[in-house]
């Protein structure tokens, strides 16, 4: 009956959106309440000897992540565009590039299906190929169906009148850009902040998916976009993004460099941890300056947890990307580092390594940019939250396209 209370209230609220949303988007574009791509993006066709590491690195492992997307990809029409960046093109442009990868079986034939069918672009932003790479993780939290005296921390499904406009879809100057909101007496409204949620906007409406016991870990999984919860019983329940509130989000790490409580060069979720266990008090007060608040949908027998191409990730080959500058389900080839796991007197790990484009995060933003996921445990969230290194990427585009983006001139 909630499912489709919330079907009838999605329904109404669009029909009175196709009527706002051409004089909001005018409106936003001038008062600067969306950011135009920066000037000097570009794609130049390079060799696959080019990419560091490309000979030597056991591409094997991206497999699972190419099968899942090139799966979703035939399931779209052939003339549907692809998600993301224009320069995606048409699924029926993948079509024979997803036959041959789906097809390898070693990594000599998967080497061989992405030459055949690909060409790689070195991709570069006001003369610079250089960017940050961040990670994220599944994270763990315990928890239960039922609020007790230790659960008290509510994780919240999607409110039947939250909004989510995907912008391209009117204008296709402002693809891979969104809004979320409500709609009051005929105008999309914004959502409730993370501070009036968290004093009660939402109490008394049956929106609970589930209670944690840590108001800390809850941030953490608004982070991250997907979990795991340890139940009472010892199972677990997993738990996935479902939707946004639509408010930008200020990451907690930047006010406390700004508050001088961490270092900016010791800044990492480790760190963010151990402060707010020192400062208990300042917990909710710190949270609320991060005005994003994200809904969750239970996962269990689904699988995943999901990225927003709609698809699986993979561990260590599914990355996260701006939507404005690069199509969702394209490989893309890193070349980067991370922090190791088990040895932090080591400092950074090098790799080259073959990802796919199947997630994109409200941090993630700008032309060099990606938050690789890293999976589930302890070696995961080590990773993940110590990560933000310097790195450059290359985009396998199939080889029609490649070469359209590399001369976007020539119409």
């Amino acid at each position: 009956m909630q499912q489709a209370r919330a079907n009838t209230v999605r329904r109404r609220s669009w029909v009175v959106i196709a009527f706002v949303i051409t004089g909001l988007l005018a409106t936003w574009v001038i008062f600067g309440y969306f950011k135009t791509p920066p000037a000097g993006l570009r794609f130049a066709l390079v060799s696959y000897n080019d990419l560091p590491g490309w000979s030597e690195s056991n591409t094997l492992g991206a497999v699972p992540a190419l099968k899942a997307s090139c799966a979703k990809i035939s399931q779209m029409k052939s003339t549907r565009s692809m998600p993301g960046s224009a320069i995606g093109g048409k699924a029926g442009d993948w079509a024979d590039a997803c036959v041959a990868l789906s097809a390898a079986g070693t990594a000599p034939e998967l080497m061989a299906a992405l030459a055949d069918h690909f060409l790689p672009l070195e991709v570069s932003a006001g003369g610079t190929t250089n960017g940050i790479f961040t990670g994220y993780y599944e994270a763990l939290l315990k928890g239960s169906l039922k609020k007790t005296e230790r659960f008290t921390v509510p994780l919240y499904a999607r409110p039947p009148e939250l909004v989510m406009v995907d912008l391209g879809r009117f204008r296709k100057d402002l693809a891979g850009q969104r809004i979320a909101g409500t709609v009051k007496n005929g105008r999309l409204q914004p959502f409730a902040s993370r501070a009036s949620i968290e004093n009660g906007n939402l109490d008394g409406r049956d929106l609970e998916v589930l209670w944690v016991d840590s108001a800390v870990d809850a941030y953490f999984l608004h982070v991250q976009g997907s979990g795991r919860v340890l139940m009472p019983d010892g199972s677990f329940f997993g738990i996935g993004y479902a939707a946004q509130n639509g408010h930008v989000n200020r990451l907690i790490g930047r006010r406390l460099i700004e508050m001088g409580a961490i270092p900016r060069a010791e800044m990492s979720g480790q760190a963010i941890r151990k402060w707010l266990a020192d400062h208990p008090d300042q917990i909710q007060s710190v949270l609320n300056t991060d005005p994003s608040f994200v809904f969750f949908r239970p996962l269990e027998g689904e699988g995943g947890p999901y990225g927003s191409a709609g698809v699986s990730l993979t561990p260590g080959h599914s990355i996260a990307v701006d939507r404005r500058h690069l199509p969702l389900h394209a490989p893309i080839w890193l070349s980067a580092s991370h922090p190791d796991p088990t040895d932090k007197s080591i400092g950074e790990v090098a790799f080259n390594r073959l990802m796919v484009a199947q997630d994109t995060g409200g941090a993630i933003a700008g032309e060099i940019r990606g938050d690789v996921f890293w999976g589930f445990g302890p070696e995961a969230e080590e990773i993940a939250g110590r990560m933000a290194n310097g790195g450059r990427y290359w985009l396998l585009l199939p080889k029609k396209l490649a070469i359209a983006a590399a001369n976007p001139d020539r119409g």
